[in-house]
């Protein structure tokens, strides 16, 4: 067996401080938002945390942040990023309708959606084409902020450094895992200590690393941490706006539905597949 390099050894004493410094972020942010009131400026806080502790490192390391792969050469990896979600979610939420895990459509919410856009209630479709477009233009605009706020750390500083000293393979794996973690606190803030806790954190678990093999593969290919950014905001906002709010929910629903459910990570999976045969075909 070969003996690990200094480089090698250093990116291991990397990461680990990454994850250190992480966890000291992220545990005042979960404190603030389980024991304080949790508003969405503690929320926020909790989102920058993995760029925050990117940020230190790199300047405990003496290496400028804009090291950090901002740049973007192919704006068809920001294309793919931004139709990959939409393709998956779509296909999962489908299936959820045929089988009648959850039916269309929520007239509560278009009756909201109708009052928020100043559109007759009347004009259903109209209603809902209009805020599915605002939705996912203005909408992952807007939430880009908080998904750059995850991604800088993650797919723009972790997986580079994760790269360093293992495989493709491996780093998606192992990344998707970390970041699965550092959500277990909120699931918990969701789901409380209900018999159906272990469950909800395994699906979101399998749909977390499935993404992350997607998303370490656009990161690579582009060498870009804006297709992550673009591809996370879209996954929030197309299920936890659109598809969800507009499903009817029934006695199977809480199984099968959103991110907590099964049908989207045996969805992601199948793509995550796909882009893990493809990442070894092209030899990432």
């Amino acid at each position: 067996m070969s003996k690990a390099t200094p480089e090698t050894k250093e990116a291991c004493k990397t990461i680990f401080l990454f994850l250190g410094v992480l966890t000291a972020l992220s545990s005042i942010g979960y404190y603030a938002i389980l024991k304080l009131n949790p508003s969405s400026i503690y929320v926020g806080a909790l989102m920058i945390s993995p760029t925050v502790a990117a940020f230190i490192i790199l300047k405990i390391k003496g290496r400028p942040i804009s090291s950090l792969p901002w740049s973007l050469k192919e704006l068809k990896y920001l294309k793919r990023s931004y139709t990959t979600p939409i393709l998956y979610v779509s296909i999962a939420y489908a299936l959820i309708w045929i089988f009648g895990f959850g039916d269309l459509v929520n007239t509560e919410r278009i009756a909201q959606w109708s009052e928020d856009l100043g559109i007759a209630a009347s004009n259903q479709t109209i209603v809902i084409v209009v805020m599915v477009f605002l939705l996912v233009t203005v909408g992952v605009i807007k939430n880009l902020g908080s998904t750059l706020g995850e991604e800088i750390g993650w797919r723009g500083f972790l997986i580079f450094e994760l790269r360093k000293v293992m495989s493709f393979k491996a780093l998606a794996i192992v990344s998707g895992v970390i970041w699965a973690i550092w959500h277990f606190p909120i699931i918990n803030l969701i789901y409380g200590r209900g018999e159906n806790l272990l469950l909800h954190m395994s699906a979101f678990t399998i749909m977390i690393v499935g993404m992350s093999v997607i998303l370490a593969y656009y990161t690579f290919k582009s060498n870009s941490l804006w297709p992550a950014a673009v591809f996370h905001s879209i996954h929030n906002i197309y299920i936890q706006k659109i598809c969800t709010p507009l499903t009817i929910s029934n006695d199977a629903t809480a199984f099968w539905i959103d991110e907590y459910g099964f049908m989207i990570p045996i969805i992601t999976t199948i793509f995550a597949v796909y882009f893990w045969r493809k990442a070894e075909k092209e030899k990432l």
